[in-house]
């Protein structure tokens, strides 16, 4: 039972302590994951993570998720992204409340405009990193541009859009080896 209670514990502090997004997590995933529970070396928690990027979702409640599912399988799994969730869930119930009472305060109001600049400028940065790190030759250049038509002039499912991106990078990825 122990262990149940230490996976939560430590992903809720996880959770409760980090803001900025799961990049910002990876100090705290390092000590709590590594160095005090050593529930998972370093090289698997960067393997957890890399999934945890490339899986829908949010990447901190992702790695959690495999660190609970591989220290006790399912039942650890659900307790980790549990614990991960759980501070979110608290924290924007009590904003939520609070903030309904308040929106139309000005003060309020010019508040939440600063802090929507804000998000605009965190989602520019990560779409930039993003870029740099995905967009690599002309197939990423071909690949990104064919997504973008298909999914904001041709309102293609965005699923369907990263399917095929996968199977383009598959073929492409096969045809360079075979090259090589």
């Amino acid at each position: 039972m122990k262990i149940y209670i230490d996976l939560f514990v430590s992903w809720f502090k996880m959770g409760l302590f980090t803001f900025g997004g799961g990049y910002a997590m990876l100090p705290m995933i390092q000590r709590e994951v590594i160095d005090k529970h050593h529930w998972a070396t370093e090289e698997e928690v960067m393997d957890y993570y890399a999934i945890g990027q490339c899986t829908p979702g949010i990447i901190a409640v992702n790695t959690a998720t495999f660190v609970g599912y591989y220290q006790k399988g399912v039942l650890g799994g659900i307790v980790s992204t549990l614990g991960v969730i759980t501070p979110s869930i608290i924290i924007i119930s009590l904003i939520a409340t609070v903030l309904s009472n308040f929106a139309e305060i000005v003060v309020v109001q010019n508040a939440l405009a600063g802090i929507r600049v804000a998000v605009c400028y965190l989602m520019m940065t990560s779409i930039i990193k993003l870029w740099k790190s995905s967009i690599k030759d002309t197939i990423g250049i071909l690949v990104f541009v064919v997504a973008v038509v298909l999914s904001y002039f041709l309102d293609f499912s965005v699923v369907l859009i990263i399917l095929l991106s996968a199977l383009v990078g598959i073929v492409v990825c096969n045809m360079r080896r075979r090259k090589a």
